[in-house]
């Protein structure tokens, strides 16, 4: 499989070495200041393109993508206020986009956890549920698009919670997202349930980048063939 790379930063970097280590052939790289790469021979010429940029490029890189007809595997996060211009695109034009707020398996089965979780302390209102999450020096949006991708799987599913806020709650019915950022850590993530008498953890702590770049690779794989927006949910059939 050919693939591009849309940013060439520490998680470009990791996935290119995982992109070779299963066979496919790296045919474009695209980073700051190389937007004109985009209407080359070698990014036209890939099967897909992965996407691993800043919130501020995202949009208009995924634009240029469908553009040269390239689908599109992303795990930006902080640019959500335009997924469903991203939707549209896919239903309408029938572009291939696969998004995840995080491409790891583990990660993938936390979510499944939370929810399972969340559905059952509905019952029990003696429990309050918070959210704490944190990544290194470098990560430029806040909450990591993972907390929110939990939280509002929490807000589906308690109903004396309506609304997530970063830092902190005012209110019984805020669920509080506290965001650290310290040194390099690829990213750590716990939902807290607490009550007078006890506390629940359920904690996600990634190693390293490996497991988000095989997933990210994993699903750049998984979109051949097919056309629409897809997720992680699709892939793993969770």
């Amino acid at each position: 499989m050919k693939i591009a790379l849309i940013g060439y930063g520490k998680m470009g970097h990791e996935i290119e070495k995982v992109a070779r280590e299963r066979g496919h052939e790296i045919v474009c790289i695209i980073d700051i200041n190389d937007e004109e790469k985009f209407d080359s021979a070698e990014f036209k010429s890939a099967d897909v393109a992965i996407e691993f940029s800043s919130p501020q490029s995202a949009l208009r890189n995924y634009r240029k993508a469908f553009a040269a007809d390239v689908p599109v595997v992303s795990g930006t996060t902080g640019w959500l206020q335009h997924l469903n211009e991203v939707k549209q695109l896919c239903e309408k034009e029938g572009k291939t986009f696969f998004y995840a707020s995080n491409f790891s398996l583990g990660v993938n089965i936390f979510f499944a956890v939370n929810r399972y979780l969340a559905e059952i302390m509905n019952r029990f209102p003696d429990y309050d549920v918070r959210l704490e999450e944190t990544h290194h020096i470098h990560k430029l949006d806040a909450p990591s698009g993972t907390a929110i991708s939990l939280a509002e799987d929490i807000l589906a599913r308690i109903d004396r919670k309506e609304t997530w806020v970063l830092n902190e709650a005012h209110s019984p019915h805020e669920l509080e997202i506290k965001a650290f950022r310290e040194d390099e850590v690829p990213g750590i993530h716990t939902v807290i349930y607490e009550s007078e008498a006890d506390m629940i953890r359920i904690t996600h702590d990634a190693k390293n980048r490996k497991g988000f770049a095989l997933g990210a690779v994993l699903a750049a794989e998984f979109t051949q063939g097919k056309k629409g927006f897809l997720t992680m949910e699709d892939l793993l059939k969770f």
